[in-house]
């Protein structure tokens, strides 16, 4: 982070009625992260998976679908490792830290990534993009578009459900079409969900 870049840990209500926060994580201690990687990376795969499956009995009949499921254990062993070593290199590049500054008000909450980490995301992004569309890899390169994707809001009204990890200072306000992580320092943490959770007056329970 640079010196113009101010951490403040705390939440504080601003004089325009808005609560604002920065949240620092370690990237090798906090596991949030990886995890999402790896869940995006199983999806693409599993979907992949999932159409050769379906290929396979349409011209096979049923008994070679059973035949695939040991290769799909070695190819999900061989993702995890392929995104652990990527998510490690990914950590080192962002300096270990993931820093994230949120903005909170009556209508919904903010989440960006702080200016000096969100160039070298974009840049990151780019880099795995162009590097997945030259190996012809389509996961590769969502995994980079999503890299880019720096800053998130989340409409309260528009909610549908919330999970908190208090182990892991998270909050998760899904939408039906969009996921926020909102991460908040243990002193708090419960604020920060209680506001949100009063506000949000559409959630599935």
């Amino acid at each position: 982070m640079k010196e113009s870049e101010t951490l403040n840990t705390r939440v504080m209500l601003g004089d325009d009625g808005k609560y604002r926060w920065t949240y620092e994580m370690s990237l090798f201690k906090n596991p949030t992260i990886f995890l999402l990687i790896l869940k995006i990376f199983f999806f693409i795969f599993l979907g992949v998976f999932a159409v050769v499956n379906i290929s396979d009995f349409i011209k096979w009949g049923a008994e070679k679908v059973p035949q695939n499921l040991p290769i799909l254990g070695y190819l999900l062993l061989g993702i995890t490792a392929v995104v652990g070593l990527g998510y490690l290199i990914y950590a080192a590049i962002m300096g270990g830290k993931y820093i994230v500054e949120f903005e909170m008000d009556e209508k919904g909450i903010t989440h960006k990534q702080t200016a000096s980490q969100a160039r070298k995301a974009k840049k990151l992004g780019r880099a795995t993009m162009i590097a997945g569309a030259a190996s012809g890899r389509i996961g590769i390169v969502g995994a980079g578009m999503n890299a880019q994707r720096t800053e998130m809001y989340s409409d309260f009204s528009k909610v549908r459900k919330i999970k908190a990890y208090p182990r892991r200072d998270l909050i998760k306000v899904n939408e039906r079409f969009g996921h926020n992580q909102v991460y908040a320092a243990k002193e708090d943490f419960e604020f920060v969900k209680n506001y949100i959770a009063s506000r949000c007056v559409n959630i599935k329970q």
